[in-house]
């Protein structure tokens, strides 16, 4: 389960690097940026519904953050 949440979350930092990429490089041209931008949501709301769906099953549970 930390496997495939760390998986995901680099793949969500490697999209974020693209976008810069196609930001810094591009020539008005926004397509890679598109891309990159729907691949990072698509992995964020798929990050998302892992997280919901694992403390649903009762494989992880939420903690406080110390108060």
């Amino acid at each position: 389960m930390k496997f495939l949440v760390i998986l995901l979350f680099l793949a969500i930092i490697a999209s974020l690097g693209s976008g810069l990429f196609f930001l810094v490089k591009g020539k008005g041209d926004n397509k890679g940026m598109v891309k990159a931008l729907t691949v990072r949501i698509s992995l964020s709301v798929a990050l998302f519904v892992l997280l919901f769906a694992a403390w649903a099953a009762g494989l992880i549970q939420p903690h406080g953050a110390g108060f």
